[in-house]
């Protein structure tokens, strides 16, 4: 099958795609995001592999830049990881972790560029053009998988899990850890379960379109 029959099929799909769903109905757009909670305490109920499993096969569809797909992720789940974990997370965050059945490593990996022959044959060259180019490649290491981690939160939603997003660690310690020895660097945290409601916070004000946005 040539080029030209593979890019017509994908348009039919797209446009398969499009007139089966236009929009996301309100219950879909409460649930992923107007009623969705970051959530610091967690039941005790377990999170299966295969959820885990299922979470990252949704997520990797979201879009990257030439399909670089940077994102890697460590799910840290036993008790032995988590105490490897806790002293890298300020004081206020490791029991949000620990009462999390699973607190995802969401990490970018700085040598993504070694995939792209596979996840980007269009360019032959895209390899090489990170490869040669260690700034760039570090950008689009982070942006591409901060974008996957995104995709990542609303997926677990999705799949109704509940998730608590962290920031307050020190991503030296957690590389050191979890991620020695490979080109894999830690982005954020962000802790998977079934949440308790009864531990969350108020929710926060957000800005409105004309304080943050211009159309021109």
């Amino acid at each position: 099958m040539d080029t030209d029959t593979l890019d017509a099929n994908a348009r039919a799909d797209v446009r398969e795609a499009r007139a089966r769903i236009t929009k996301a109905d309100p219950a879909t757009l409460d649930l992923l995001l107007r009623d969705a909670r970051t959530h610091y305490g967690f039941s005790d109920k377990e999170v299966s592999d295969d959820v885990l499993k299922e979470l990252y096969d949704l997520t990797k569809w979201g879009p990257t830049s030439m399909n670089q797909q940077p994102a890697r992720f460590v799910f840290v789940r036993s008790a032995e990881a988590k105490e490897r974990l806790r002293p890298a997370l300020m004081e206020p965050n490791q029991g949000k972790m620990m009462s999390a059945p699973v607190t995802a490593i969401v990490a970018f990996d700085t040598a993504f560029f070694e995939k792209l022959p596979v996840l980007f044959p269009p360019n032959p060259k895209a390899r090489d053009m990170f490869a040669d180019n260690a700034e760039m490649a570090a950008g689009n290491a982070f942006r591409n998988g901060s974008m996957q981690g995104a995709y990542f939160l609303i997926a677990a939603r999705a799949l109704g899990l509940d998730a608590g997003p962290m920031s307050g660690f020190n991503p030296a310690a957690v590389d050191e850890a979890f991620l020695a020895g490979t080109t894999w660097k830690s982005n954020f945290l962000c802790n998977l379960g079934y949440g308790d409601e009864e531990k969350l916070f108020r929710r926060l004000p957000r800005l409105d379109f004309d304080e943050v946005a211009r159309i021109v």
